[in-house]
């Protein structure tokens, strides 16, 4: 009678410790798991970060897995691992410009909503708008014009020349200082909006105290297209105040 309790009883220890085994390595493997998986995707082996930007030799800069001037649209879809949604639009000064929109993007752990403009020939897009299957008014006054799928064929071949970024958590001054670094320049819209000017990384930052950041880049031989308009209405701004 003896030998069976302690026989009952050994078994009963090593249950536990096989229960305790299989609890702890279960918990091992679910935090390797969240290490290895943030928001249920895999870590990028090259860091897709915002503050992230590459100037290679020839000027070009780099940033999200995209080189300005030189990927293509394709080739940020395959980076992202997301199609967006390209269409083209028309101004009030019927200036055209070709975006494809990737909403809710994750990269290397950070979500925001990314905008890519891309570097069409005028007379290509010209054509496209007139093959346009819709044309919707927009409240800005803009035209957003519905592509055909031969064109976006076309376009997944053209290059990136600009990219807007907006992150979905709001950056405070202090962690926008301690990722970017002080800025060459800051400018204040009369709307209250801050920009913080890094030319040489073709980057501008605008704070709004109201909503969220809106992060600009831009090839640095090319700032000026971001700079000009700003200077723009910092003399509307001076003149109205004379």
């Amino acid at each position: 009678m003896t030998i069976i309790n302690n026989r009952s009883r050994s078994q009963a220890v090593q249950l536990e410790r096989n229960i305790f085994l299989g609890i702890l390595a279960a918990s091992l493997v679910a935090l390797a798991m969240a290490i290895l998986l943030p928001g249920g995707r895999t870590v990028d082996q090259a860091p897709k970060l915002p503050w992230l930007i590459q100037i290679d030799t020839t000027g070009r800069a780099s940033v999200f897995g995209v080189t300005l001037d030189h990927s293509t649209l394709a080739q940020a879809r395959d980076v992202f691992r997301a199609q967006g949604e390209t269409n083209l639009f028309v101004n009030a000064a019927q200036v055209y410009t070709v975006e494809s929109y990737f909403q809710r993007l994750f990269l290397s752990g950070l979500r925001g909503d990314m905008v890519l403009t891309l570097d069409v020939d005028p007379s290509l897009v010209s054509a496209m708008y007139e093959r346009g299957l819709r044309i919707s008014q927009l409240g800005s006054g803009a035209k957003k014009v519905k592509l055909t799928e031969a064109d976006l064929g076309i376009l997944a071949q053209a290059r990136i020349k600009h990219i807007t970024y907006i992150p979905a958590a709001d950056l405070d001054p202090a962690l926008l200082l301690e990722r970017f670094g002080e800025p060459d320049r800051r400018i204040q819209e009369k709307t209250g909006v801050s920009h913080w000017l890094y030319p040489d990384k073709g980057l501008d930052i605008a704070i709004n105290a109201d909503g969220r950041e809106v992060l600009q880049y831009i090839a640095p031989a090319y700032f000026d297209r971001i700079l000009a308009p700003l200077l723009e209405d910092l003399e509307e701004t001076a003149a109205g105040e004379g």
